[in-house]
């Protein structure tokens, strides 16, 4: 596991690479172990990302969704961390493929540091979710803002990482957007976890 100053270095250069600063690479520990190091992102970002499976829970029971509380907390963990591994698996099978086997682990090691500070960023919407249940519509309101900050910080590490000019780095966004999209929705359904077309009344 990475030490206290390893991590701050880490997530300093994601966030210089979300600010369009290529030179944040060089913060990054690119090195096979830095590579695998790097997936204890995951672990800084799982109290922001609690708090939106504590939230996510209370707004599925109150549409009736099968299982008890603590079960559907379990499987939104679960959906999570599928959406944030999986896709990277996916990448893994196609990098060579697609010319960018040089940039994979510059890319994967940005990728997820990055992921940890763009969690945080989305903690206020699940935040109000849970503290004031009756502000949904501006916690919906305030989450889709930050989630279009999100896609453009996102965009821009994926850019500077990739470092083989904006038309890969769209296309490998794009891809890794919807991969992350169908694993969700894929998910979500295998496991109970969809908004009724109709409430009962």
């Amino acid at each position: 596991m990475p030490d206290a100053a390893e991590i701050r270095r880490n997530l300093t250069g994601a966030w210089q690479l979300m600010m369009g600063r290529p030179d944040g690479m060089r913060l990054l520990d690119t090195s096979i172990e830095g590579f695998w190091d790097s997936f204890f992102a995951i672990a800084f970002a799982a109290p922001a990302l609690a708090v939106g499976w504590i939230a996510g829970a209370n707004d599925f029971q109150q549409m009736v969704v099968g299982g008890s509380r603590v079960s559907t907390i379990v499987r939104l963990a679960f959906i999570d961390l599928a959406v944030w591994i999986l896709p990277l698996v996916a990448l893994a099978l196609v990098v060579k493929r697609a010319g960018i086997a040089d940039r994979f682990v510059p890319y994967v090691v940005s990728a997820n540091w990055a992921s940890v500070l763009l969690v945080w960023m989305m903690l206020p919407p699940s935040l109000l979710r849970l503290v004031a249940p009756e502000a949904g519509d501006l916690a919906s309101t305030l989450a889709v803002l930050l989630f279009m900050v999100s896609l453009v910080l996102s965009w821009r590490q994926t850019n500077a990482a990739l470092n083989k000019g904006p038309a890969v780095a769209t296309a490998l966004f794009v891809g890794m957007f919807l991969c992350a999209l169908a694993v969700l929705v894929v998910l979500q359904a295998a496991f109970g976890l969809h908004v009724p077309e109709q409430m009962p009344g």
